[in-house]
This record gives structure tokens, C-alpha cells and sequence, in this order.
């Protein structure tokens, strides 16, 4: 019996790509010749911070929501999220003319709620973290029949965020090195079976935060310990690996490697300071795992993925509080 996963295909991103042509951003990859000369490679930075919504999650939702038929449609939606893929369902259900509810953990930054909301979309703030609003929002899709939208263990959504290594390897054939950051899965399982079926040598590397990086222990076949999953990468803030992803990782991927707190706050920092791009926490942990791993990451061109930009700037301070007791070159 096939499972879900095998449904993934290249031909099936290919689709995606093409239907999101004209519905989202094909993002900009960014250089820097002292980024470069500082980790001893070459550097490209795709800048899905500049996505619509912010962040890669629109990709996913908008080719997840088009691939449902008109009946399914006039039921609705449901989504838990911990903010972008929250903003990424309500803009594609607002594209699509369809009702969205969303379920956010009650610690999601402000600014990410009322964003969702900006979009017609209808918030309900339930659980300590992404799991118990994911329960919440299960629980009311049983009763009213709406479609639920998984933000990382679905087909069509990941088929979506694989869209990103389509862009990537057609704009930068040379790359032999991608690092993106894993919370469920979602994102790094489409872009490393899209990456690998266009380029098999290319090398995939995954990022967690320390405080929430189950799939990093699943990986490397580690007893998964007890897990806080407070982090100022919330949108990666994630207790336990995919059903769907957890495999396809596992085929695909070449490398999972983690970062702390400290790496994270440093590079949102150097990313606003020196590459005047902002990146949330999630969105900057890829940049943070080349910081912290470059002697070990064997590559002449490296592709990093800054998945996301939705930071509260309200929260700048708690970055430099963070990095107080770091090493002044650190932040070069």
C-alpha cells in the first residue's frame, strides 16, 4: 500500500510552479562579496523574506487551496499555524473567494494575528504551541466539514514550497548546496526532492533551533529528549517530526544540523545590519547554520534559504540581549 508521500513528483512541483506563476513572488537571490570572503564560499541568499505574506508559506497554501474542487471550497477552510502559514491560508482562501479559519498558539507575536486577520480571515488563539492549536483546529474541522490545511504533511503543500528550489537551480545551475531551515518538514521535503530530481549531486542540509529539533534527533536515529520548543524561531518551534515529511527527509536529505538561540539572534542582527534585509527567527536560521558550520559545510556555492521576515520589531532588544556575552566577531 502506497503512503501519501509516495504521491510526491517532480512533475507534480512542475504543476505547482505553473499554477503559481501569477499568484506569488518569484523571489530574488541575493550576494555579498564579504559574506562570501568571511565563510570561504559563495553565498546565495534566496529571499523568500520578500515573499508575499513574508514568508515561503504562501507558495504551499495557494497550490494546496487551488487543487480543491468547488464543493470543498464553498465549506471553507481550517489551518493551525504558528503566523505564516496562518497569513499564507487566508491569502490564498481570499484569492479563491472562500471562507479561512485560522488557529494560532496564543504566544504568536502580535503582528503575525493581525496580519491574518488583514486578510479576511477569521483567528482563534488556542494552545501553549503548535500542537495543542493544531488539536483545536482538528476538532472544529470534524464538526463543520471545512477543509483542513496542513501547514507541512500534505502533498500539495509541500509540492508548493519545492516551487523554491525550481526558482533556485534555474537561476543558479551551479549551486551545490542548500541549506534550509526544518520546523515540520514542509518546505526543506519539496525543496530537497525537487533539488535532487534536477540536480542529484546537489548536498541538502536542515536546520533546527536546539530548543525544537526533534527532527534533528529523529534523523540521526537519537532518543528524542524533552523539548521546550521556546524559541525565538517560533515558526520552527515544532515537538515532533511530520508523518509525511519525516520520510522524505530522511530519503532526500543529506545532513540535519541545529543552532542555538544565540546563533539565531546574531545573524537576525547581521542580516538587518550588514545585508539590510530583516529576517525573523525561522527565516534566519539557515543563515545562522552557515555561520556557525561553515568549516564543516564542504561547498564552492551554497544556496541559503531566509524562509521568512515577519519579526516583531518591538522585540529588537531581546536580540542584542542575546547576544551580549558573544564574541565581537561574531557579528562580522
Amino acid at each position: 500500500m502506497k503512503g501519501i508521500g509516495d504521491c510526491l513528483s517532480h512533475k507534480k512541483i512542475q504543476a505547482a510552479a505553473a499554477y503559481l506563476k501569477n499568484l506569488v513572488h518569484h523571489t530574488p537571490i541575493r550576494t555579498s562579496t564579504t559574506l562570501d570572503q568571511s565563510v570561504g564560499m559563495n553565498v546565495y541568499l534566496k529571499m523568500e523574506n520578500e515573499q508575499k505574506t513574508g514568508a515561503f508559506k504562501a507558495r504551499g497554501a495557494c497550490f494546496k487551496i487551488g487543487c480543491m474542487n468547488d464543493e470543498a471550497a464553498k465549506r471553507g477552510v481550517i489551518a493551525a499555524s504558528a503566523g505564516n502559514h496562518a497569513q499564507g491560508v487566508a491569502l490564498a482562501a481570499a484569492k479563491r473567494g472562500i471562507q479561512a479559519k485560522i488557529f494560532m498558539p496564543i504566544h504568536t507575536p502580535k503582528p503575525k494575528v493581525e496580519a491574518t486577520k488583514s486578510y479576511g480571515a477569521a483567528v482563534e488563539l488556542a494552545g501553549e504551541n503548535f500542537q495543542e492549536a493544531l488539536f483545536a483546529a482538528q476538532k472544529e474541522q470534524q464538526q463543520t466539514g471545512s477543509t483542513f490545511i496542513h501547514p507541512f504533511d500534505d502533498v500539495d503543500v509541500i509540492a508548493g514550497q519545492g516551487t523554491i528550489a525550481i526558482e533556485m537551480l534555474t537561476d543558479q545551475p551551479q549551486l551545490d548546496t542548500l541549506i534550509v531551515p526544518i520546523g515540520g518538514g514542509g518546505l526543506i521535503s519539496g525543496i530537497a526532492f525537487a533539488a535532487k530530481q534536477m540536480k542529484p549531486s546537489i548536498r541538502i542540509i536542515g536546520v533546527q533551533t536546539e530548543a525544537a529539533c526533534a527532527t534533528y534527533h529523529t534523523f540521526h536515529k537519537h532518543l528524542l529528549p524533552s523539548l521546550t520548543c521556546k524559541t525565538i524561531a517560533e515558526g520552527i518551534a515544532v515537538k515532533e517530526p511530520g508523518k509525511v515529511t519525516m520520510p522524505l527527509i530522511q530519503q532526500y536529505v543529506d545532513d540535519v544540523v541545529t543552532v542555538s538561540e544565540h546563533d539565531i539572534a546574531a545573524s537576525i542582527l547581521q542580516l538587518l545590519e550588514r545585508h539590510k534585509t530583516l529576517a525573523e527567527g525561522a527565516g534566519a536560521a539557515a543563515f545562522a547554520a552557515l555561520m556557525r558550520h561553515h568549516q564543516s559545510i564542504h561547498s564552492k556555492h551554497c544556496g541559503i534559504i531566509i524562509s521568512g521576515g515577519n519579526f516583531d520589531l518591538q522585540k529588537l532588544s531581546e536580540l542584542h540581549a542575546h547576544t551580549m556575552h558573544l564574541p565581537a566577531n561574531s557579528m562580522a
